[in-house]
């Protein structure tokens, strides 16, 4: 979540000195580069980071249903557990971003992975579901910070020329580990101690991320006073704003929108919060957001097919692991398939890395979207007798599809960022936040409730069909009930079993209707993304061609 803060220290560093109006400092001597022999140990150290940050996020999510014995609570009220997690952690990169550029990286560094160890060890002292919801909020708090270290530790291996390349596809190939990884390993760990044995292994991870940051140290970059009264005051109402979003997506779909007036409310809340905080960044000097620059054209068009990334790629990360759980398949059973989802990942990540270092970055959004399209095909001819083995390649394909399409977006948007100054990778950072952790609610949300509508559909639809006058039906009825038979001798009992099972199956049936009709709108949705690009790079090539013609024929006449 922090691409731009990692990099904006390790690539920019003379852009602090703009904010504070001082003279241009002299050229920093060469940057010395990384002796060989220790590049494994911090790309060791930034996918320890990456897993460290990304199972705190992960193993509640993948869990929701596990998890529900160990606080006697039903799925939704699980869920507040991910919700008081993502409220914080949705905006707070955008203040630390200031944080550590005023008060110096390792300062930065040392406080935040002491604040996560504390948060880790909180986790080993909850005994209801009321505690762990407060300090799940305190963990998406520390957590926050730990994502930009990863970055940094990462983008330490390279020269500056490969940090915007090479760097920045492989930081964020190790974003994607911690969900398979937290699948794998969790049912081990809840055999051996439930919840408490996930949040075990979460501060072990800490205390190694511990031991790493205090002797590996990163370059510091130059400190400048950027935080101004105004800052907090904007902050904290985005903050609250996209804290409300964060609540109303995650819990929207399972409370229903139009039936929890709480809902409402904290939409409602979101709306004028944001509304401020245009209000006020508007007519200020120096703002912390530009809502201009934010606005503008080339910036809502990154927005969009962020955001459209976002929607597709959650096709693997919600929708996929919501149809495995309907139809019955825990954690242990998709160990494999989430083996094969982490390898695909690394393949894309490093096909990606490759694609960065020559003229074909475009073609990268390209390949993704073609994967991934191809991916949800293959997963909407589905049914309820599929079994992950048969949906290895499907998730192969957008596992792999999703590693390739973020790099070259977000190089592309930061270097423009960089090329204006520093206040605006502040700009860059709130679109990259909105877009990826508000844009994967939203996407999270919307196919959900896609689901919901669509197995409702398909539910009265077959139900139409389903009469006891109908000698099918009476046939399976009995079928079904003929199991019971030497526990139930009513025969009115006896029936109503079988109709009670027969509803089951149709339950089942409509419910991997309605997945099969989502994974064929993300793959129309992957599609026309990828005719949208087509169109849009056959346009500048177009116009490249006709703004070149007249400056050749200007030259031949003079």
């Amino acid at each position: 979540m922090s691409l731009v803060q990692a990099s904006s220290d390790t690539v920019a560093p003379k852009a602090a000195d703009e904010t504070t109006g001082q003279e241009p400092q002299p050229a920093p001597p060469p940057v010395a580069l990384m002796p060989g022999w220790k590049k494994p140990f911090y790309m060791a150290a930034s996918v320890l980071l990456f897993v460290t940050q990304g199972l705190g996020m992960n193993l509640v999510n993948a869990n929701i249903y596990q998890l529900q014995g160990s606080f006697s609570a039903t799925a939704a009220e699980v869920s507040w557990l991910s919700a008081a997690y993502m409220a914080p952690y949705a905006s707070l990169s955008i203040a630390l971003f200031k944080i550590r550029t005023q008060y110096g990286l390792r300062r930065f560094a040392e406080f935040s992975i002491i604040c996560f160890v504390l948060a880790a060890v909180l986790n080993l002292l909850v005994t209801d579901l009321r505690s762990a919801i407060v300090v799940r909020a305190l963990s998406g708090i520390a957590a926050a910070p730990i994502s930009t270290l990863g970055f940094l530790y990462m983008l330490e291996l390279f020269p500056p020329e490969r940090k915007l390349t090479t760097g920045i596809s492989m930081a964020l190939m190790c974003t994607l580990f911690a969900a398979p990884i937290a699948r794998i390993i969790s049912p081990p760990l809840l055999d051996l101690g439930g919840y408490h044995a996930l949040y075990t292994l979460e501060m072990g991870l800490a205390l190694l991320a511990f031991a790493v940051i205090y002797t590996m140290p990163l370059t510091a970059p130059p400190r400048a006073i950027v935080i101004q009264r105004m800052d907090i005051l904007s902050y904290l109402l985005l903050a609250v704003g996209f804290g409300c979003l964060a609540v109303a997506l995650t819990l929207g779909r399972l409370y229903w929108w139009f039936e929890a007036p709480w809902i409402g409310v904290l939409l409602a809340v979101a709306a004028a919060c944001l509304a401020l905080v245009v209000a006020i960044e508007l007519p200020r000097e120096n703002p912390m957001l530009d809502i201009r620059w934010v606005l503008s054209g080339p910036n809502l068009r990154m927005a969009g097919v962020l955001l459209m990334f976002r929607f597709v790629s959650s096709e693997q990360s919600s929708t996929a692991a919501s149809f495995y759980q309907q139809l019955g398949l825990l954690n242990d059973q998709t160990t494999k398939l989430y083996a094969v989802v982490l390898v695909a990942s690394v393949v894309g990540g490093l096909f990606c890395a490759l694609l960065m270092t020559t003229r074909y970055v475009n073609t990268a959004h390209l390949i993704s979207l073609v994967l991934i399209a191809a991916g949800a095909y293959l997963d909407s001819l589905s049914t309820s007798l599929t079994r992950p083995e048969q949906m290895y390649l499907s998730q192969a394909l957008v596992s792999a599809g999703a590693a390739m399409f973020l790099p070259p977006v977000m190089a592309s948007g930061f270097k423009a960022a960089m090329a204006r100054g520093m206040p605006f990778i502040v700009n860059f950072l709130a679109i990259f936040l909105f877009t990826q952790s508000i844009g994967s609610l939203f996407g999270s949300a919307m196919l959900g409730t896609f689901v919901t509508i669509r197995e409702k559909f398909h539910s009265n639809a077959l139900v139409e069909h389903i009469l006891l006058q109908d000698p099918l039906v009476a046939q399976r009825v009995s079928q079904l009930s003929s199991g019971y038979g030497k526990v139930i001798t009513d025969q009115t009992l006896l029936n109503a079993e079988g109709i009670a099972l027969l509803s089951q199956q149709v339950s089942r049936e409509a419910y991997t209707l309605a997945y099969n009709d989502t994974f064929l709108a993300i793959c129309i949705a992957s599609l026309l993304g990828l005719l949208v690009m087509l169109v849009h790079q056959a346009w500048l090539r177009l116009s490249t061609r006709r703004g070149a013609e007249p400056s050749a024929s200007t030259a031949v006449q003079s």
